[in-house]
């Protein structure tokens, strides 16, 4: 199996309600009458900082004590709020029941073999969490191996299977409750689905690589209490966990306690050989050594030093590791390493960098399946080992293709493609013959080919042609009279592709257009592309949006009145600068779960790994560029913003709710004009992982009854 750094990124919306009331009315119901908000009263606090001889108030900072009972009190109030305004828009349920309509189809995930057994997740439709079924072979009877609704009455519990044991005769799988990243490991036998007595607390960024008996996973010391959900999170270690043990037995493999804010995770190479460990200090760059297992008490070796570049260990051949890697490379590029002799000039290129993103190369069937992106889109080909053979896997279209993944033996392999129109349909694939069947397809209660989606390249601010995707109904007039979707990311060398949600046909079959433009900061073109939207290039990915807002309106898609845009954590900060720096030109503002306090983010959980991204206000230049931007602290008195409705969770352990707690109470202090400005925060929620189908609904007839109300656009109700 292939052994490559996964960050955990999540870029989902954390929205959700309590109850919902609409009265019935007639074919459409628009913004009429602006439904007017009282906002509770926000204390101030004497609170000033100096950074580098400048003195920045922060008045609002006792809402960063989440646990304080003030605190709780002022959520209490602005959900009363929130949900009171909710409430009053009438179009709200029939939207909610077409959704959960839509929604309510059979989801699959690609196959995984385990031994003489295949694994799958399926939710029925409307299940709170997808349940995870075996077969003995592929023609076997899908039994229940895990079903996580059993778990919680609310569905809030997440179970995910984290690693198999060589044999095949066990599994770890992890629990996650009300969306935290923490997670517990639990160890079950695969034929008998017997639950062993294993328990594994404090996990974190992690999964479980097995050798022999047990398996290494990461953990970090467990916090104090109270402070879980905002402690600052440390000394992130590496152990091994022998089957049978008590968790107090498991044994240290690596830690640094000299530089305690580092990340370290790893996984055992296929033939058990070599355990192969990353170093990192954030999202960016890392360090990666190995340590051979074969040897008793064998030390870790540098294989390449931190903490500038990013390279991968794909697969092992004896002594010699095959490794993507950006050295050289900013595309990236495949390598052989010989541990013999690792110097450079020893290395063999297998597969060249070329003009698109090698983004991932994973292994099956004695294969190497790199997968491309061309702006944006997928293109999956099939080596050797040595690079050689080459072909190109052939896709149903533009879109976005992932798996390919398993073990030498394996003859048959999954993949998963999908875009904007054309819903996840899972493939079977001969590694012989190269022939892919259709295996699953989703069945859903619309017609995708009454929609249209397209590819364009506007021009930003700095004159970088940038790409967008665009979807709407066919035969939509452009005349500037459309809703609009505008949603981005723009950091951490994440790259967004088509992808299918359900949630955007209420936007598309009701005359919308929705917007994906592939920023600066992400890894869509590589590293160069990437480095052109962090640190003090961040400007740049604003810019970046703030053009795709305007090429919308100029091109007569939407109008300045019709235009929401939204995003997420890393894309919640995006929404947040844009609304700042343009005020004037969106009417509605859904920055999610984001980064709002730019000078104190790095002091909550695991903030810190956010500096190679960012930078940090302890630097003076870096203070001056983050302040330049950092959504709380560029709000303008007497100033008219969108309609904005900020969300975040009470168990959001990765961007802390304080964030958006603050930008919520100075927005409402500094607003002027008749634009509601709320904020939503879920109860058992965290980041987005998790999350159950109910609250999903909710959350989504939520946004939409938010956009359409607040751009005073048509609502034609569906009959169910």
């Amino acid at each position: 199996m292939t052994l490559t750094m996964k960050k955990s990124i999540f870029y989902f919306f954390l929205f959700c309600f309590f109850t919902q009331c609409a009265p019935s009315e007639t074919e459409t119901a628009t913004k009429n009458n602006a439904i007017s908000v009282n906002y509770p009263n926000t204390k101030k606090v004497e609170q000033t900082d100096d950074y580098h001889g400048t003195e920045i108030n922060d008045e609002y900072r006792w809402l960063e004590d989440d646990n304080a009972e003030d605190t709780k009190g002022w959520v209490g109030e602005q959900n009363k709020v929130t949900k009171g305004y909710l409430n009053q828009i009438p179009f709200r349920e029939k939207l909610r029941e077409r959704y959960e309509e839509l929604f309510n189809y059979p989801k699959l995930s690609s196959p995984f073999k385990a031994g003489d057994y295949y694994f799958f997740y399926k939710n029925d439709g409307l299940q709170n969490q997808s349940v995870i079924y075996f077969q003995k072979g592929l023609d076997g009877t899908p039994e229940v191996f895990i079903d996580p609704n059993t778990y919680s009455k609310e569905g809030t519990t997440a179970i995910g299977l984290v690693g198999f044991s060589n044999d095949n005769k066990y599994v770890a799988f992890s629990r996650q409750d009300a969306g935290s990243d923490w997670q517990k490991f639990y160890v079950m036998e695969v034929a008998t689905k017997k639950q062993l007595k294993d328990e594994l607390e404090w996990v974190k960024f992690s999964g479980a690589s097995w050798k022999g008996d047990g398996f290494f996973y990461s953990r970090y010391p467990a916090p104090k209490k109270g402070e879980e959900f905002s402690g600052d999170n440390k000394n992130h270690s590496v152990y091994f966990h022998k089957i049978g043990d008590d968790q107090s037995r498991d044994k240290l493999i690596y830690q640094d306690t000299s530089n305690p804010n580092m990340y370290h995770y790893g996984g055992v190479t296929e033939d058990e050989r070599f355990f192969v460990l990353y170093a990192a200090p954030g999202t960016d760059g890392y360090a990666v050594y190995y340590k051979d297992l074969d040897k008793k008490n064998s030390k870790f070796v540098t294989l390449f030093e931190g903490y500038k570049n990013k390279s991968s260990v794909v697969h092992n051949i004896g002594d010699k590791m095959l490794v993507q890697t950006d050295i050289d490379a900013p595309k990236y590029r495949l390598i052989e390493l010989d541990i013999n002799n690792p110097d450079p000039k020893n290395w063999k290129e297998l597969i060249p960098e070329n003009d698109n993103l090698l983004r991932g190369i994973s292994t099956g069937g004695g294969k190497l399946f790199a997968s491309y992106l061309k702006d944006a889109t997928t293109r999956i080909y099939q080596h050797d080992y040595d690079g050689g053979n080459m072909k190109e896997i052939k896709l149903p279209g533009l879109g976005s293709a992932f798996g390919f993944g398993g073990k030498e033996e394996d003859k048959t392999l999954f993949y998963t493609f999908t875009s904007f129109t054309y819903p996840p349909t899972i493939f079977r694939y001969d590694v012989s013959s190269g022939a892919s069947t259709e295996f699953y397809k989703t069945e859903l209660k619309f017609n995708p080919e009454d929609f249209v989606e397209s590819q364009i390249f506007y021009t930003s601010k700095d004159g970088t042609k940038v790409p967008m995707f665009i979807v709407h109904k066919k035969g939509l007039k452009m005349d500037g009279t459309a809703p609009a979707y505008l949603y981005a990311y723009g950091g951490f060398n994440v790259s967004l592709t088509p992808s299918f949600s359900t949630s955007r046909i209420l936007l598309l079959e009701n005359g919308g257009v929705f917007a994906m433009p592939n920023l600066r900061g992400g890894g869509e073109y590589g590293e160069e592309w990437h480095k052109g939207g962090m640190l003090h290039n961040k400007q740049n990915v604003f810019d970046d949006f703030i053009a795709a807002g305007e090429y919308l309106i100029n091109e007569k898609y939407t109008s300045k009145d019709k235009l929401a845009i939204a995003g997420g954590s890393n894309g919640g900060l995006l929404v947040g600068a844009a609304m700042t720096q343009r005020p004037d030109l969106f009417a509605v503002a859904l920055p999610a779960v984001g980064v709002m306090d730019m000078l104190r983010y790095h002091k909550f959980t695991v903030g810190k790994g956010w500096i190679p991204e960012y930078g940090s206000s302890d630097d003076v230049e870096h203070f001056k560029n983050l302040r330049s931007y950092s959504p709380l602290h560029n709000l303008k008195a007497d100033t008219e913003y969108p309609a904005t409705m900020i969300t975040t969770a009470d168990h959001d352990d990765r961007v802390v709710p304080a964030h958006s707690f603050k930008f919520a109470a100075k927005l409402q202090e500094v607003h002027k004009g008749e634009n509601p400005v709320l904020i939503r925060i879920e109860t058992n929620a965290g980041h987005g992982a998790g999350k159950p189908t109910s609250k999903i609904i909710d959350e989504q007839a939520d946004i939409w009854s938010f956009v359409f109300y607040n751009t005073n656009s048509p609502v034609k109700y569906m009959d169910n």
